[in-house]
């Protein structure tokens, strides 16, 4: 598959077949991640990989509960505020690590879905996870081979250009 086609094929899957996932893959995913381009390449993301009993608990905390109860994997995606120069920028740098991940999942035929609602109760989540309040919550990746194939469309490219 071509880079637009991976781009293309990306959905977000909210149902997962009772499969693990292979450590190498998650491995890929991650590293996938950790090349994102970053300001002054600071590299501000970190990673959290819950157990299989953390990711049961860690469910409770959003109304997509069963999206993280289903999931083989599920990667807590955090931005290290030490090494922050400048928010709106490393905020964007985690977005481009966040896709990254996403697309290399697809290529290894994973499926994923970014969980952002979760992010109304981030400070509970860190706290259950025992995270310093060094790193703040940017989305949790579930991950897991799909059991749905959902349709997805755009708007015509015409209606997203401003001022033509």
């Amino acid at each position: 598959m071509n880079l637009n086609e991976t781009i293309k094929n990306r959905r977000s899957i909210r149902k997962f077949k009772d499969m693990q996932i292979e450590d190498e893959k998650i491995t890929k995913i991650l590293d996938a991640g950790r090349w994102a381009p970053s300001g002054l390449n600071n590299q501000p993301w970190r990673f959290y990989l819950p157990g299989k009993e953390e990711k049961e608990k860690l469910a409770g905390f959003t109304k997509y509960s069963h999206v993280i109860k289903n999931c083989a994997s599920c990667v807590c995606v955090y931005l290290d505020k030490n090494s922050v120069y400048d928010r709106t920028k490393d905020v964007m740098a985690i977005g481009a690590c966040i896709q990254n991940m996403l697309l290399a999942a697809v290529e290894l035929g994973i499926g994923s879905c970014w969980l952002g609602e979760i992010l109304n109760r981030k400070d509970g989540v860190n706290e259950f996870l025992n995270i310093s309040k060094n790193y703040e919550l940017m989305a949790v990746i579930a991950l897991g081979y799909c059991d749905e194939n959902p349709a997805s469309g755009r708007k015509p490219l015409r209606e997203l250009i401003i001022g033509k």
